[in-house]
Protein backbone atom coordinates (compact mmCIF):
# COMPACT_ATOMS: atom_id res chain seq x y z
CA UNK A 1 0.00 0.00 0.00
CA UNK A 2 1.46 3.35 -1.05
CA UNK A 3 1.54 6.27 1.37
CA UNK A 4 0.13 9.63 0.20
CA UNK A 5 2.71 11.81 -1.54
CA UNK A 6 2.83 14.35 1.29
CA UNK A 7 3.87 11.59 3.74
CA UNK A 8 6.52 9.84 1.65
CA UNK A 9 9.30 12.22 2.65
CA UNK A 10 8.58 11.90 6.39
CA UNK A 11 10.83 9.58 8.31
CA UNK A 12 9.32 6.76 10.34
CA UNK A 13 10.72 8.23 13.57
CA UNK A 14 9.29 11.66 12.83
CA UNK A 15 5.81 10.32 12.12
CA UNK A 16 5.75 8.53 15.46
CA UNK A 17 7.24 11.53 17.26
CA UNK A 18 4.68 13.84 15.67
CA UNK A 19 1.87 11.51 16.75
CA UNK A 20 3.19 11.41 20.32
CA UNK A 21 3.38 15.21 20.46
CA UNK A 22 -0.21 15.50 19.23
CA UNK A 23 -1.46 12.87 21.69
CA UNK A 24 0.38 14.64 24.50
CA UNK A 25 -1.20 17.94 23.40
CA UNK A 26 -4.67 16.38 23.27
CA UNK A 27 -4.29 15.05 26.82
CA UNK A 28 -2.70 18.19 28.24
CA UNK A 29 -5.10 20.64 26.62
CA UNK A 30 -8.23 18.48 26.85
CA UNK A 31 -7.80 17.40 30.46
CA UNK A 32 -10.57 18.82 32.63
CA UNK A 33 -13.27 19.11 29.98
CA UNK A 34 -16.57 18.30 31.67
CA UNK A 35 -15.23 19.10 35.14
CA UNK A 36 -16.24 22.74 35.36
CA UNK A 37 -18.81 25.30 34.30
CA UNK A 38 -18.14 28.36 32.14
CA UNK A 39 -16.36 30.97 34.25
CA UNK A 40 -16.52 34.77 34.06
CA UNK A 41 -15.74 37.05 32.47
CA UNK A 42 -16.29 35.87 28.88
CA UNK A 43 -17.11 32.15 28.99
CA UNK A 44 -20.70 32.37 30.33
CA UNK A 45 -21.55 35.04 27.74
CA UNK A 46 -20.47 32.95 24.77
CA UNK A 47 -22.04 29.79 26.17
CA UNK A 48 -25.29 31.73 26.60
CA UNK A 49 -25.03 33.04 23.02
CA UNK A 50 -24.63 29.47 21.77
CA UNK A 51 -27.49 28.11 23.87
CA UNK A 52 -29.83 30.81 22.61
CA UNK A 53 -28.93 29.97 19.02
CA UNK A 54 -29.89 26.36 19.66
CA UNK A 55 -33.06 27.34 21.54
CA UNK A 56 -34.39 29.99 19.16
CA UNK A 57 -32.85 29.00 15.81
CA UNK A 58 -31.55 32.57 15.38
CA UNK A 59 -27.97 31.97 14.25
CA UNK A 60 -27.33 35.11 12.20
CA UNK A 61 -27.75 37.59 15.07
CA UNK A 62 -26.25 36.43 18.40
CA UNK A 63 -28.43 37.15 21.43
CA UNK A 64 -27.73 37.28 25.15
CA UNK A 65 -30.74 36.74 27.38
CA UNK A 66 -33.11 37.59 24.53
CA UNK A 67 -31.26 40.85 23.75
CA UNK A 68 -29.11 41.20 20.61
CA UNK A 69 -25.39 40.90 21.41
CA UNK A 70 -23.49 43.17 19.00
CA UNK A 71 -19.97 43.03 20.44
CA UNK A 72 -18.62 40.12 18.37
CA UNK A 73 -19.32 38.36 15.05
CA UNK A 74 -20.98 34.95 15.35
CA UNK A 75 -18.49 32.32 14.16
CA UNK A 76 -17.19 31.36 17.60
CA UNK A 77 -20.77 31.14 18.86
CA UNK A 78 -21.61 28.86 15.92
CA UNK A 79 -18.71 26.59 16.85
CA UNK A 80 -19.81 26.55 20.49
CA UNK A 81 -23.42 25.81 19.54
CA UNK A 82 -22.29 22.92 17.34
CA UNK A 83 -20.14 21.46 20.14
CA UNK A 84 -22.94 21.77 22.68
CA UNK A 85 -25.47 20.24 20.28
CA UNK A 86 -23.19 17.27 19.54
CA UNK A 87 -22.34 16.58 23.19
CA UNK A 88 -25.77 17.55 24.57
CA UNK A 89 -24.06 19.39 27.42
CA UNK A 90 -22.58 22.84 28.00
CA UNK A 91 -19.97 21.42 30.35
CA UNK A 92 -18.75 18.94 27.76
CA UNK A 93 -19.10 21.18 24.74
CA UNK A 94 -18.15 24.74 25.59
CA UNK A 95 -14.37 24.17 25.66
CA UNK A 96 -14.14 22.05 22.50
CA UNK A 97 -13.75 24.92 19.97
CA UNK A 98 -10.68 26.22 21.82
CA UNK A 99 -9.24 22.73 22.16
CA UNK A 100 -9.52 21.92 18.46
CA UNK A 101 -8.30 25.38 17.48
CA UNK A 102 -5.21 24.90 19.65
CA UNK A 103 -4.50 21.47 18.16
CA UNK A 104 -4.92 22.88 14.66
CA UNK A 105 -2.55 25.75 15.46
CA UNK A 106 0.01 23.29 16.80
CA UNK A 107 -0.20 21.14 13.67
CA UNK A 108 0.23 24.18 11.40
CA UNK A 109 3.27 25.45 13.31
CA UNK A 110 4.94 22.04 13.29
CA UNK A 111 4.24 21.46 9.61
CA UNK A 112 5.57 24.83 8.46
CA UNK A 113 8.62 24.51 10.71
CA UNK A 114 9.33 21.07 9.24
CA UNK A 115 9.17 22.42 5.72
CA UNK A 116 11.41 25.38 6.56
CA UNK A 117 13.91 23.88 9.01
CA UNK A 118 13.56 20.12 9.08
CA UNK A 119 11.87 17.43 11.12
CA UNK A 120 13.95 17.70 14.29
CA UNK A 121 13.36 21.44 14.58
CA UNK A 122 9.63 20.90 13.98
CA UNK A 123 9.41 18.74 17.11
CA UNK A 124 11.24 21.41 19.11
CA UNK A 125 8.77 24.00 17.81
CA UNK A 126 5.76 21.92 18.80
CA UNK A 127 7.03 21.40 22.32
CA UNK A 128 7.96 25.08 22.62
CA UNK A 129 4.42 26.08 21.67
CA UNK A 130 2.95 23.67 24.22
CA UNK A 131 5.25 25.09 26.88
CA UNK A 132 4.10 28.67 26.33
CA UNK A 133 1.92 29.86 29.18
CA UNK A 134 -0.66 31.94 27.35
CA UNK A 135 -1.14 29.37 24.59
CA UNK A 136 -2.10 26.62 27.04
CA UNK A 137 -4.15 29.01 29.17
CA UNK A 138 -6.28 30.05 26.20
CA UNK A 139 -6.57 26.50 24.89
CA UNK A 140 -8.26 25.74 28.21
CA UNK A 141 -10.55 28.79 28.07
CA UNK A 142 -13.74 29.25 26.07
CA UNK A 143 -12.84 32.68 24.77
CA UNK A 144 -12.84 33.74 21.15
CA UNK A 145 -9.10 34.31 20.93
CA UNK A 146 -7.92 30.71 20.51
CA UNK A 147 -10.17 30.20 17.50
CA UNK A 148 -9.06 33.57 16.15
CA UNK A 149 -5.44 32.48 16.57
CA UNK A 150 -6.08 29.31 14.59
CA UNK A 151 -7.45 31.33 11.69
CA UNK A 152 -4.66 33.93 11.83
CA UNK A 153 -2.10 31.11 11.98
CA UNK A 154 -3.74 29.39 9.01
CA UNK A 155 -3.70 32.74 7.22
CA UNK A 156 -0.01 33.22 7.98
CA UNK A 157 0.69 29.58 7.03
CA UNK A 158 -0.89 30.09 3.61
CA UNK A 159 0.98 33.33 2.98
CA UNK A 160 4.31 31.91 4.17
CA UNK A 161 3.91 28.76 2.08
CA UNK A 162 3.54 31.04 -0.94
CA UNK A 163 6.32 33.44 0.09
CA UNK A 164 9.00 30.99 1.23
CA UNK A 165 8.14 27.69 -0.45
CA UNK A 166 6.25 28.88 -3.48
CA UNK A 167 4.90 29.94 -5.67
CA UNK A 168 1.93 28.21 -4.06
CA UNK A 169 -1.14 30.14 -5.14
CA UNK A 170 -3.54 27.60 -3.66
CA UNK A 171 -2.11 28.24 -0.21
CA UNK A 172 -2.13 31.98 -0.89
CA UNK A 173 -5.90 31.84 -1.40
CA UNK A 174 -6.42 29.49 1.55
CA UNK A 175 -4.61 32.07 3.67
CA UNK A 176 -6.96 34.85 2.58
CA UNK A 177 -10.03 32.68 3.10
CA UNK A 178 -8.78 31.92 6.62
CA UNK A 179 -8.42 35.65 7.28
CA UNK A 180 -12.04 36.11 6.21
CA UNK A 181 -13.12 33.46 8.70
CA UNK A 182 -10.94 35.17 11.30
CA UNK A 183 -12.74 38.45 10.70
CA UNK A 184 -16.15 36.88 11.36
CA UNK A 185 -14.66 35.31 14.46
CA UNK A 186 -13.22 38.55 15.79
CA UNK A 187 -12.72 41.64 13.67
CA UNK A 188 -8.90 41.52 13.66
CA UNK A 189 -8.69 38.32 11.63
CA UNK A 190 -6.75 40.27 8.97
CA UNK A 191 -3.59 40.31 11.15
CA UNK A 192 -1.58 38.07 8.72
CA UNK A 193 -1.66 41.00 6.27
CA UNK A 194 0.96 42.58 8.53
CA UNK A 195 3.43 40.12 6.96
CA UNK A 196 3.16 42.01 3.67
CA UNK A 197 5.55 44.95 4.32
CA UNK A 198 8.53 42.66 5.02
CA UNK A 199 7.43 40.33 2.24
CA UNK A 200 7.38 43.12 -0.35
CA UNK A 201 10.87 44.19 0.68
CA UNK A 202 12.19 40.63 0.57
CA UNK A 203 10.51 39.98 -2.79
CA UNK A 204 12.18 43.14 -4.15
CA UNK A 205 15.51 41.68 -3.03
CA UNK A 206 14.69 38.31 -4.59
CA UNK A 207 14.45 36.56 -1.19
CA UNK A 208 10.73 35.65 -1.45
CA UNK A 209 8.10 34.91 -4.06
CA UNK A 210 7.01 38.09 -5.81
CA UNK A 211 3.49 39.38 -5.15
CA UNK A 212 1.55 40.52 -8.21
CA UNK A 213 -1.19 43.12 -8.01
CA UNK A 214 -3.52 40.56 -9.55
CA UNK A 215 -2.84 37.98 -6.81
CA UNK A 216 -3.14 40.61 -4.08
CA UNK A 217 -6.43 41.84 -5.46
CA UNK A 218 -7.77 38.30 -5.89
CA UNK A 219 -6.77 37.41 -2.34
CA UNK A 220 -8.38 40.48 -0.81
CA UNK A 221 -11.50 39.87 -2.88
CA UNK A 222 -11.72 36.31 -1.56
CA UNK A 223 -11.26 37.51 2.03
CA UNK A 224 -14.04 40.07 1.62
CA UNK A 225 -16.27 37.48 -0.07
CA UNK A 226 -15.90 35.11 2.90
CA UNK A 227 -16.85 37.93 5.28
CA UNK A 228 -19.79 38.82 3.03
CA UNK A 229 -21.23 35.32 3.37
CA UNK A 230 -22.31 36.39 6.85
CA UNK A 231 -22.24 40.19 6.68
CA UNK A 232 -24.33 40.71 3.56
CA UNK A 233 -27.40 38.71 4.71
CA UNK A 234 -27.04 40.30 8.16
CA UNK A 235 -27.03 43.80 6.66
CA UNK A 236 -30.00 43.08 4.38
CA UNK A 237 -32.13 41.61 7.17
CA UNK A 238 -31.26 44.42 9.59
CA UNK A 239 -31.79 47.15 6.97
CA UNK A 240 -35.04 46.00 5.40
CA UNK A 241 -36.57 44.31 8.44
CA UNK A 242 -38.86 46.02 10.93
CA UNK A 243 -36.86 45.29 14.11
CA UNK A 244 -34.94 48.37 15.34
CA UNK A 245 -32.86 46.14 17.61
CA UNK A 246 -31.36 44.41 14.57
CA UNK A 247 -30.61 47.75 12.91
CA UNK A 248 -28.82 48.81 16.09
CA UNK A 249 -26.92 45.51 16.03
CA UNK A 250 -25.82 46.18 12.42
CA UNK A 251 -24.50 49.65 13.22
CA UNK A 252 -22.76 48.49 16.39
CA UNK A 253 -20.99 45.47 14.93
CA UNK A 254 -19.94 47.27 11.72
CA UNK A 255 -18.77 50.58 13.18
CA UNK A 256 -18.61 50.85 16.96
CA UNK A 257 -17.00 47.45 17.55
CA UNK A 258 -14.41 47.91 14.77
CA UNK A 259 -12.86 51.28 13.95
CA UNK A 260 -14.32 53.18 16.91
CA UNK A 261 -13.30 50.51 19.41
CA UNK A 262 -9.74 50.51 18.04
CA UNK A 263 -9.26 54.27 17.72
CA UNK A 264 -11.33 55.52 20.66
CA UNK A 265 -11.73 52.66 23.14
CA UNK A 266 -14.06 53.23 26.08
CA UNK A 267 -12.71 50.50 28.38
CA UNK A 268 -9.57 48.42 29.07
CA UNK A 269 -7.57 51.65 28.73
CA UNK A 270 -3.84 51.00 29.12
CA UNK A 271 -0.60 52.89 28.33
CA UNK A 272 1.33 52.19 25.12
CA UNK A 273 3.93 50.06 26.94
CA UNK A 274 1.31 47.79 28.56
CA UNK A 275 2.13 44.71 26.48
CA UNK A 276 5.89 45.05 26.80
CA UNK A 277 5.87 45.55 30.57
CA UNK A 278 2.77 43.79 31.91
CA UNK A 279 1.80 41.06 29.43
CA UNK A 280 4.68 39.57 27.44
CA UNK A 281 6.81 38.71 30.51
CA UNK A 282 4.18 36.16 31.58
CA UNK A 283 2.30 35.44 28.33
CA UNK A 284 5.45 34.39 26.46
CA UNK A 285 6.89 32.48 29.42
CA UNK A 286 9.20 30.53 29.17
CA UNK A 287 10.08 31.60 25.61
CA UNK A 288 10.62 35.16 26.82
CA UNK A 289 13.62 33.97 28.85
CA UNK A 290 15.45 33.15 25.62
CA UNK A 291 15.25 36.68 24.21
CA UNK A 292 18.65 37.89 25.53
CA UNK A 293 20.29 35.18 23.37
CA UNK A 294 17.70 35.09 20.59
CA UNK A 295 17.82 38.80 19.74
CA UNK A 296 21.54 38.84 18.79
CA UNK A 297 21.04 35.65 16.77
CA UNK A 298 18.05 37.20 15.02
CA UNK A 299 20.13 40.28 14.21
CA UNK A 300 22.82 38.17 12.57
CA UNK A 301 20.24 36.30 10.50
CA UNK A 302 18.44 39.53 9.62
CA UNK A 303 21.68 40.98 8.26
CA UNK A 304 21.80 37.98 5.94
CA UNK A 305 18.21 38.79 4.88
CA UNK A 306 16.95 35.38 6.04
CA UNK A 307 13.32 35.48 4.94
CA UNK A 308 12.45 32.46 7.08
CA UNK A 309 13.19 34.64 10.12
CA UNK A 310 12.24 38.11 8.93
CA UNK A 311 8.71 37.30 7.84
CA UNK A 312 7.39 35.72 11.08
CA UNK A 313 9.41 38.08 13.27
CA UNK A 314 8.08 41.12 11.41
CA UNK A 315 4.58 39.76 12.00
CA UNK A 316 5.22 39.55 15.74
CA UNK A 317 6.56 43.10 15.89
CA UNK A 318 3.84 44.68 13.76
CA UNK A 319 1.03 42.90 15.64
CA UNK A 320 2.44 44.27 18.90
CA UNK A 321 2.70 47.75 17.38
CA UNK A 322 -0.84 47.49 15.99
CA UNK A 323 -2.40 46.65 19.34
CA UNK A 324 -0.14 49.04 21.27
CA UNK A 325 -1.38 51.99 19.19
CA UNK A 326 -4.96 51.42 20.37
CA UNK A 327 -5.79 52.91 23.79
CA UNK A 328 -7.88 49.81 24.64
CA UNK A 329 -5.75 46.78 25.46
CA UNK A 330 -6.23 43.30 26.91
CA UNK A 331 -3.52 40.74 27.46
CA UNK A 332 -5.31 38.13 25.34
CA UNK A 333 -5.01 40.29 22.23
CA UNK A 334 -1.38 39.25 21.73
CA UNK A 335 -2.14 35.52 21.57
CA UNK A 336 -1.78 35.47 17.73
CA UNK A 337 1.87 36.49 18.12
CA UNK A 338 2.84 33.23 19.83
CA UNK A 339 2.77 30.88 16.80
CA UNK A 340 4.80 33.43 14.80
CA UNK A 341 7.22 33.83 17.71
CA UNK A 342 7.75 30.06 17.80
CA UNK A 343 8.39 30.05 14.03
CA UNK A 344 11.03 32.75 14.50
CA UNK A 345 12.66 30.99 17.46
CA UNK A 346 12.46 27.45 16.07
CA UNK A 347 15.86 27.18 14.31
CA UNK A 348 17.57 28.63 17.38
CA UNK A 349 16.03 26.26 19.92
CA UNK A 350 18.68 23.48 19.89
CA UNK A 351 21.43 26.03 20.38
CA UNK A 352 19.52 27.97 23.01
CA UNK A 353 19.10 24.85 25.11
CA UNK A 354 22.87 24.68 25.29
CA UNK A 355 23.13 28.12 26.93
CA UNK A 356 24.06 27.81 30.59
CA UNK A 357 22.69 31.25 31.39
CA UNK A 358 19.27 30.37 29.96
CA UNK A 359 19.06 27.32 32.22
CA UNK A 360 19.93 29.46 35.22
CA UNK A 361 17.18 31.89 34.27
CA UNK A 362 14.72 29.01 34.09
CA UNK A 363 15.92 27.85 37.49
CA UNK A 364 15.40 31.32 38.94
CA UNK A 365 11.84 31.54 37.65
CA UNK A 366 11.02 28.08 38.99
CA UNK A 367 12.55 28.89 42.39
CA UNK A 368 10.44 32.05 42.54
CA UNK A 369 7.18 30.34 41.53
CA UNK A 370 7.72 27.23 43.60
CA UNK A 371 8.96 29.18 46.61
CA UNK A 372 6.01 31.57 46.65
CA UNK A 373 3.48 28.75 46.31
CA UNK A 374 5.17 26.57 48.93
CA UNK A 375 5.44 29.44 51.43
CA UNK A 376 1.86 30.60 50.83
CA UNK A 377 0.53 27.05 51.10
CA UNK A 378 2.33 26.37 54.37
CA UNK A 379 1.43 29.74 55.91
CA UNK A 380 -2.20 29.32 54.86
CA UNK A 381 -2.32 25.84 56.38
CA UNK A 382 -0.85 27.26 59.59
CA UNK A 383 -3.60 29.88 59.75
CA UNK A 384 -1.92 33.14 58.73
CA UNK A 385 -4.78 35.65 59.25
CA UNK A 386 -4.42 37.44 55.92
CA UNK A 387 -4.51 34.19 53.94
CA UNK A 388 -7.30 32.72 56.08
CA UNK A 389 -9.43 35.80 55.49
CA UNK A 390 -8.76 35.59 51.76
CA UNK A 391 -9.74 31.91 51.68
CA UNK A 392 -12.95 32.56 53.60
CA UNK A 393 -13.84 35.47 51.35
CA UNK A 394 -13.59 33.34 48.21
CA UNK A 395 -14.72 30.05 49.78
CA UNK A 396 -11.61 28.21 48.58
CA UNK A 397 -8.81 26.46 50.48
CA UNK A 398 -5.92 25.86 48.08
CA UNK A 399 -3.13 25.26 50.61
CA UNK A 400 -2.51 21.58 49.88
CA UNK A 401 -2.52 22.22 46.13
CA UNK A 402 -0.03 25.05 46.48
CA UNK A 403 2.22 23.00 48.74
CA UNK A 404 2.20 20.19 46.16
CA UNK A 405 3.21 22.61 43.39
CA UNK A 406 5.96 24.09 45.53
CA UNK A 407 7.26 20.66 46.51
CA UNK A 408 7.16 19.55 42.86
CA UNK A 409 9.31 22.54 41.89
CA UNK A 410 11.82 21.65 44.60
CA UNK A 411 11.87 18.01 43.53
CA UNK A 412 12.45 18.86 39.86
CA UNK A 413 15.30 21.21 40.70
CA UNK A 414 16.89 18.61 42.97
CA UNK A 415 16.64 16.02 40.20
CA UNK A 416 17.64 18.07 37.17
CA UNK A 417 19.92 20.61 38.89
CA UNK A 418 20.13 24.29 37.90
CA UNK A 419 22.11 23.41 34.76
CA UNK A 420 18.87 21.98 33.34
CA UNK A 421 16.51 24.70 34.54
CA UNK A 422 14.88 25.11 31.13
CA UNK A 423 13.88 21.46 31.25
CA UNK A 424 12.65 21.66 34.84
CA UNK A 425 10.45 24.72 34.21
CA UNK A 426 8.38 23.22 31.34
CA UNK A 427 8.02 19.96 33.26
CA UNK A 428 6.74 21.91 36.24
CA UNK A 429 4.29 23.72 33.98
CA UNK A 430 2.95 20.33 32.85
CA UNK A 431 2.35 19.41 36.50
CA UNK A 432 0.73 22.79 37.06
CA UNK A 433 -1.66 22.39 34.11
CA UNK A 434 -2.57 18.81 35.07
CA UNK A 435 -3.39 19.82 38.65
CA UNK A 436 -5.04 23.06 37.50
CA UNK A 437 -7.38 21.10 35.22
CA UNK A 438 -8.38 18.64 37.94
CA UNK A 439 -7.72 19.74 41.51
CA UNK A 440 -7.81 23.43 40.57
CA UNK A 441 -11.13 23.11 38.74
CA UNK A 442 -12.67 21.29 41.70
CA UNK A 443 -11.48 23.96 44.13
CA UNK A 444 -12.57 26.94 42.05
CA UNK A 445 -15.82 25.90 40.40
CA UNK A 446 -18.04 26.53 43.41
CA UNK A 447 -16.77 30.09 43.80
CA UNK A 448 -16.52 30.99 40.10
CA UNK A 449 -19.85 29.51 39.00
CA UNK A 450 -23.22 30.42 40.58
CA UNK A 451 -24.62 26.94 39.90
CA UNK A 452 -25.20 26.17 43.56
CA UNK A 453 -26.68 29.59 44.27
CA UNK A 454 -29.18 29.30 41.43
CA UNK A 455 -30.16 25.81 42.61
CA UNK A 456 -30.78 27.18 46.10
CA UNK A 457 -32.86 30.03 44.70
CA UNK A 458 -35.23 27.72 42.87
CA UNK A 459 -35.76 25.68 46.04
CA UNK A 460 -36.72 28.89 47.86
CA UNK A 461 -38.96 30.40 45.19
CA UNK A 462 -40.31 27.26 43.53
CA UNK A 463 -39.56 26.42 39.92
CA UNK A 464 -42.70 28.18 38.65
CA UNK A 465 -41.66 31.55 40.11
CA UNK A 466 -40.07 34.18 37.87
CA UNK A 467 -36.75 35.85 38.64
CA UNK A 468 -35.58 39.36 37.71
CA UNK A 469 -31.87 40.11 37.31
CA UNK A 470 -31.16 43.85 37.21
CA UNK A 471 -27.47 44.61 36.59
CA UNK A 472 -27.21 40.98 35.48
CA UNK A 473 -24.11 38.93 34.74
CA UNK A 474 -24.37 36.23 32.08
CA UNK A 475 -23.32 33.42 34.41
CA UNK A 476 -26.53 33.88 36.44
CA UNK A 477 -28.75 33.62 33.38
CA UNK A 478 -26.75 30.64 32.16
CA UNK A 479 -27.25 28.79 35.46
CA UNK A 480 -30.82 29.90 36.11
CA UNK A 481 -33.24 27.03 36.81
CA UNK A 482 -36.41 29.11 36.42
CA UNK A 483 -37.92 31.68 34.02
CA UNK A 484 -35.76 34.79 34.23
CA UNK A 485 -35.87 38.34 32.90
CA UNK A 486 -33.51 41.29 32.67
CA UNK A 487 -33.73 44.88 31.51
CA UNK A 488 -30.96 45.41 28.99
CA UNK A 489 -27.20 45.16 29.38
CA UNK A 490 -26.59 48.85 28.63
CA UNK A 491 -29.64 50.26 30.41
CA UNK A 492 -28.72 52.65 33.28
CA UNK A 493 -29.09 50.99 36.69
CA UNK A 494 -31.73 53.39 38.01
CA UNK A 495 -33.89 52.65 34.97
CA UNK A 496 -33.37 48.91 35.42
CA UNK A 497 -34.52 49.02 39.03
CA UNK A 498 -37.50 51.24 38.16
CA UNK A 499 -38.60 48.70 35.56
CA UNK A 500 -37.86 45.81 37.93
CA UNK A 501 -40.05 47.30 40.67
CA UNK A 502 -42.96 47.71 38.25
CA UNK A 503 -42.55 44.14 37.01
CA UNK A 504 -42.37 42.69 40.55
CA UNK A 505 -45.46 44.61 41.67
CA UNK A 506 -47.54 43.04 38.91
CA UNK A 507 -47.36 39.64 40.66
CA UNK A 508 -45.54 40.09 43.99
CA UNK A 509 -46.24 36.56 45.20
CA UNK A 510 -44.72 34.86 42.15
CA UNK A 511 -41.88 37.18 41.23
CA UNK A 512 -38.47 37.66 42.83
CA UNK A 513 -35.36 39.75 42.27
CA UNK A 514 -31.69 38.79 42.65
CA UNK A 515 -29.29 41.68 43.09
CA UNK A 516 -26.09 42.72 44.79
CA UNK A 517 -26.50 43.77 48.41
CA UNK A 518 -24.63 47.03 47.77
CA UNK A 519 -27.25 48.07 45.22
CA UNK A 520 -30.06 47.98 47.79
CA UNK A 521 -28.59 50.86 49.80
CA UNK A 522 -29.87 53.28 47.18
CA UNK A 523 -33.48 52.05 47.58
CA UNK A 524 -34.70 52.43 51.19
CA UNK A 525 -38.18 51.52 49.95
CA UNK A 526 -37.14 47.85 49.83
CA UNK A 527 -38.19 45.88 52.91
CA UNK A 528 -34.90 44.06 53.50
CA UNK A 529 -36.39 42.06 56.39
CA UNK A 530 -37.95 39.85 53.68
CA UNK A 531 -34.68 39.47 51.75
CA UNK A 532 -32.53 36.36 51.92
CA UNK A 533 -28.74 36.46 51.88
CA UNK A 534 -27.57 34.11 49.10
CA UNK A 535 -23.88 34.43 49.91
CA UNK A 536 -20.82 35.69 48.08
CA UNK A 537 -20.32 35.20 44.35
CA UNK A 538 -18.05 36.92 41.83
CA UNK A 539 -16.81 39.60 44.26
CA UNK A 540 -20.28 40.54 45.49
CA UNK A 541 -22.77 39.56 48.18
CA UNK A 542 -26.12 38.63 46.63
CA UNK A 543 -29.61 39.02 48.07
CA UNK A 544 -32.84 37.38 46.94
CA UNK A 545 -35.78 39.78 47.31
CA UNK A 546 -39.46 38.79 46.92
CA UNK A 547 -41.90 40.99 45.06
CA UNK A 548 -43.77 41.64 48.30
CA UNK A 549 -40.71 43.50 49.61
CA UNK A 550 -40.88 46.27 46.98
CA UNK A 551 -44.56 47.27 47.22
CA UNK A 552 -43.54 50.70 48.58
CA UNK A 553 -41.10 51.33 45.71
CA UNK A 554 -41.92 53.53 42.75
CA UNK A 555 -41.96 51.45 39.56
CA UNK A 556 -41.94 52.60 35.95
CA UNK A 557 -42.94 50.25 33.13
CA UNK A 558 -41.51 52.65 30.53
CA UNK A 559 -38.09 53.01 32.16
CA UNK A 560 -36.40 50.09 30.41
CA UNK A 561 -37.06 47.20 28.01
CA UNK A 562 -37.95 43.78 29.38
CA UNK A 563 -36.11 40.74 28.01
CA UNK A 564 -37.09 37.14 28.76
CA UNK A 565 -34.11 34.79 28.59
CA UNK A 566 -35.14 31.92 26.27
CA UNK A 567 -32.66 29.49 27.79
CA UNK A 568 -34.42 29.71 31.15
CA UNK A 569 -37.75 28.50 29.76
CA UNK A 570 -36.88 24.83 29.23
CA UNK A 571 -34.39 22.13 30.16
CA UNK A 572 -32.81 21.88 26.70
CA UNK A 573 -29.02 21.50 26.78
CA UNK A 574 -28.86 21.83 30.52
CA UNK A 575 -25.37 21.93 31.95
CA UNK A 576 -24.26 18.40 32.82
CA UNK A 577 -24.08 17.61 36.49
Amino acid sequence: MHRPAYLRHLSHDYRWSWLLVMIFALVLLGLGIGLRDPWPADEPRFALNALEMLKTGQFWFPHRGGEPYPDKPPLFMWASALSIAITGSVRLGFLLPSLFAALGTLALVMDLTRRLHGQRIALFAGLALLATLQFVLQAKAAQIDMLLTFFTTLGAYGLLRHALLGPARTWWFIGFAAMGLGIITKGVGFLPLLLLPAWLWLAWRGQATKITWKDLGSGLTLMIAVVALWALPMILVATFGDDPNLAAYRDNILFKQTGERYADSWHHLKPWYYYLVEVLPWAWMPLVLALPWAIPAWWRRARRHDARLLLPLSGVILILVFFSLSPGKRGVYVLPTIPLLVLALAPLLPGLLGKRGLHWLGTGVLVLLGGVLLAAGLLGALGLPALTTLAERHDIVPWAWWVLLGATAAGLLAWLRPRRGMLALPLWLVVFWVTWSTWGYALQNETRSPRRMMQEIVTITGDDAWLALPSFDEEFLLQSRQPSVHFGDRTPLDAQFGRAFAWLQEAPNRRWMLTEHRRTSGYPCIDLSQAQDMGHQNSDDWWLIPGSAVTRCSGNEEAAPLYVAPTTLSEDYRIAE
